[in-house]
């Protein structure tokens, strides 16, 4: 089991990414991910909103910024308009409130056939990485370095940890999906 095992980081880095990935997709409740990432251009430099200012969500649909520098609420306020997130920032006493509207039946279904697109991306990556491993073990037999029966064993073991990734793929998709249709 420790071959398998070994590569069991390579799985578990794609859960990850497909973790963080669909957070950024919208739901009726708002999250912080959803503008953290958008780049600002300040100071002569691109940089993420998350390291210019605060963020919270005191409401379910309203992204509250606070900025450290005042002066770059001007610059946060232009890439917030620029990321086209369908709604307008507003400046207010030093914050900026970001209010998303509800998402109507045509976003809905947009946004589950981009969630969707996600989960067949990191299906496909567990794919190429199962395949990989495939292959080495197959080289290790050819090379007499494991045998015949270990080669069968180490398949079972594969593909029992494929399984249970591409399940954990699944569910997570579920839950967002519901999140996604919650009106």
């Amino acid at each position: 089991m420790d071959f398998i095992e070994s590569h069991q980081e390579k799985f578990n880095k794609v859960i990850d990414f497909l973790k963080k990935d669909i957070q950024s997709l919208r739901t009726n409740r708002v999250s912080t991910e959803l503008v953290a990432n958008i780049l600002v251009d300040v100071y002569g430099a691109k940089t993420r909103l998350d390291q210019l200012a605060s963020l919270s969500t005191p409401e379910p649909r309203l992204i509250l910024i606070q900025p450290w520098d005042k002066n770059v609420s001007k610059n946060i306020e232009q890439a917030l308009v620029t990321a086209n997130l369908g709604a307008t920032p507003t400046i207010n006493e030093g914050f900026i409130r970001f209010k998303i509207p509800s998402l109507n039946e045509d976003t809905r279904k947009g946004l589950i056939k981009v969630l969707h697109e996600k989960l067949e991306n990191s299906r496909r990556s567990l794919r190429n990485i199962r395949d990989e491993i495939k292959e080495q073990i197959v080289k290790d037999e050819r090379a007499k370095e494991i045998s015949e029966d270990d080669k069968y064993r180490l398949f079972d073991q594969l593909d029992k940890l494929s399984r249970e990734k591409q399940e954990e793929i699944k569910l997570m998709g579920q839950k967002k999906e519901e999140e996604i249709m919650v009106i």
